[in-house]
């Protein structure tokens, strides 16, 4: 690509759910860290689309990580930046509320009963520290990006928030500011809704969400892309990482107006790291933005 004073490349990070390990590998393979894991890519662009922690080993570890590339990424003249996501939500919830009831609609429960169901790792509550409740709490919950509308969840939820992205980010981050076990939980319980962009009115979804915050796709994460195309579980017994039909791209869906990036990493898929815009699978026409 010819140098510009513009700004660098679009990346885009799915869920990472605790992986380090594998994360630390991925941005490595895409050239946006060196071999120390500190930023390398310049002026580019990186946005994490949320859920850092629960399932895996280290979601500590990631937002660490996450935080310090941030601040290596704008003393480079690039940016990373991040978007809460449904287990952020859950793990702030269970770090300020533990054993505080909240209706969970199926009877009364709490975050730390809920936390631990969805993979709630006590490792990461014993290292959790302020500065990273701080930075959890204050992340934005949508962005818009060269076009590309960034969300976590592929859920039309965000509609109840505001009709526009200011407006969204600043009552979920006020919400969050409350301290409010329900609220939190009502935050959690909207945020972990998905499929909205799947069925036959996906595309009639992911339009209204374009048409109310811009942009001309949607990126999300959420969804295991293997859900997302049920193809179910990720069959890892060959241990071929190459195998054909194991999803290592982002998935192009909703008459191309929404691209999943949660690679399935929790069951064995990829830690997709991608740059955008990703083009749709098969001979497709060019969509205008």
């Amino acid at each position: 690509t010819a140098a510009t004073d513009g700004p660098g490349p679009l990346w885009v990070v799915g869920d990472v759910h605790g992986y380090l390990d594998e994360l630390r590998a991925a941005l490595r393979a895409a050239g946006l860290t060196d071999e120390e894991d500190r930023w390398a890519a310049g002026a580019s662009r990186l946005w994490f689309l949320g859920d850092f922690t629960d399932r895996g080993p280290d979601g500590v570890g990631v937002i660490d990580l996450v935080m310090r590339l941030s601040a290596e990424a704008a003393a480079a003249g690039g940016y990373c930046k991040a978007l809460l996501g449904n287990h952020e939500l859950l793990l702030l919830g269970a770090h300020r509320f533990t054993g505080t009831p909240v209706d969970s609609g199926a009877g009364t429960a709490t975050f730390q009963a809920a936390w631990l169901l969805n993979g709630g790792q006590p490792s990461d509550m014993e290292r959790l520290q302020d500065h990273h409740v701080q930075w959890m709490s204050r992340l934005d919950s949508m962005a818009i990006a060269d076009g590309h509308l960034l969300l976590h969840s592929d859920t039309t939820a965000y509609l109840d928030y505001g009709s526009t992205i200011e407006d969204v980010n600043d009552a979920i981050y006020q919400a969050l500011q409350r301290l409010d076990a329900d609220e939190t939980w009502d935050l959690f319980r909207k945020f972990t809704r998905r499929f909205a962009f799947r069925d036959e009115d996906g595309p009639e979804a992911a339009r209204t969400l374009l048409d109310t915050y811009g942009g001309g796709r949607v990126v999300h994460g959420h969804s295991p892309i293997p859900y997302l195309t049920g193809e179910g579980e990720i069959d890892t017994e060959d241990g071929d990482p190459d195998r054909p039909g194991r999803p290592a791209v982002p998935h192009v869906y909703a008459d191309d107006l929404a691209i999943a990036m949660d690679g399935g990493v929790t069951m064995g898929g990829p830690m997709l790291v991608s740059r955008l815009p990703v083009a749709p699978a098969g001979p497709t026409a060019t969509a205008t933005a």
